[in-house]
């Protein structure tokens, strides 16, 4: 399933997400050369709507020319087939961002290809990975990291002084190049955005610049470091609107603006229907159900029970049902 290029198809750098699968039969990983041979890593459209990825390596590698780069680089474009309908998945896919190499097998096509791209990028030395993704709510730009290791705060940092510590879910790409190399995955908020695409390229221009990670700490004024307490799931069961409607429960209307900031007790996120239980799912780095520790429904509201920091809500019910509500955070402190 994998296709191996030593240079860019023509009309790579004008083409839309959307176009990509007239250039490309498939996932595809384009190895280009620089001064120095150690490659820099980037992966994008691993989910097929989150475009920002190649916008940024279209305007890099436009803005060098066919010039030489800096540092070798090596490509990977995922999710064509998805990325043309402009979807994150098709429907019988799986998430191409949760079966690389440290996910739960499962003899899947996609996890052979996966463990095929890391094998070729361990035995080609890679220097430092990326992965570039967009979200569908309302979040800052925020850098995502799987060690805490000052290589991959110094990365992280080249990005954004946000950081978000995370081990589950497994099965994500800079989880397993965290094996070899200093690994980030980058949110750059919503597609579609021109200053999203621009500061991705503008990250990925600097990470090919990059001769070494510094030895020092990263200052403890230039980081904000939260870690991943629980991610949120709605229940295949479970019926859910936004705003108004007639379901077990509506949520507010804009509740993706709470991403990132610090939750009161008692915090509202919703009106539940009147004998529901608790209408929602969440699990801890350890698999355990813990949405009881968060959540409590209270005269028909659902609210919060303990101070928390949400990531990653989203309004968008796709979203929801592929993948997740949100991410609940805690910060992390961190000394330099």
């Amino acid at each position: 399933m994998l296709n191996i290029l030593d240079e860019l198809p023509a009309g790579f750098l004008e083409a839309p997400a959307r176009a990509l699968y007239r250039l490309l039969d498939g996932p595809t990983l384009i190895h280009l050369p620089g001064r120095r041979a150690e490659p820099l890593f980037v992966s994008l459209l691993l989910h097929g709507n989150e475009d920002s990825g190649l916008k940024a390596i279209q305007q890099v590698l436009s803005r060098h020319g066919g010039k030489r780069l800096p540092r070798a680089l090596s490509v990977f474009v995922g999710n064509v087939a998805a990325a043309r309908e402009g979807l994150r998945r098709l429907d019988g896919q799986p998430d191409y961002n949760r079966v690389w190499p440290g996910c739960a097998p499962q003899g899947l096509p996609e996890e052979r290809m996966m463990a095929q791209v890391l094998a070729e990028m361990r035995a080609r030395r890679v220097f430092a990975s990326l992965d570039i993704h967009n979200n569908t709510g309302f979040n800052p730009h925020y850098a995502c990291v799987n060690r805490l290791d000052q290589r991959f705060f110094h990365l992280a940092t080249l990005f954004s002084r946000t950081a978000v510590y995370f081990t589950r879910p497994l099965g994500v790409q800079a989880m397993a190049f965290a094996e070899l190399c200093p690994a980030v995955t980058v949110e750059c908020g919503k597609a579609g955005k021109d200053a999203a695409d621009r500061h991705a390229a503008a990250f990925a221009e600097a990470a090919l610049h990059l001769d070494h990670f510094p030895g020092h700490p990263v200052a403890r004024s230039d980081l904000d470091l939260y870690h991943t307490v629980a991610i949120v799931k709605m229940p295949e069961t479970v019926h859910f609107a936004f705003g108004q409607g007639e379901a077990d429960i509506v949520f507010e209307a804009g509740l993706d603006r709470l991403n990132f900031n610090e939750l009161a007790v008692g915090t509202r996120f919703g009106q539940v229907a009147p004998g529901c239980p608790l209408p929602l799912q969440a699990w801890d780095d350890e698999g355990r159900e813990v949405a009881a520790d968060y959540f409590e429904v209270c005269a028909g509201q659902l609210l919060t029970r303990r101070r928390v920091m949400p990531a990653m809500l989203t309004c968008d019910g796709q979203v929801i049902r592929q993948d997740c509500l949100c991410y609940l955070m805690e910060r992390l402190r961190y000394e330099g």
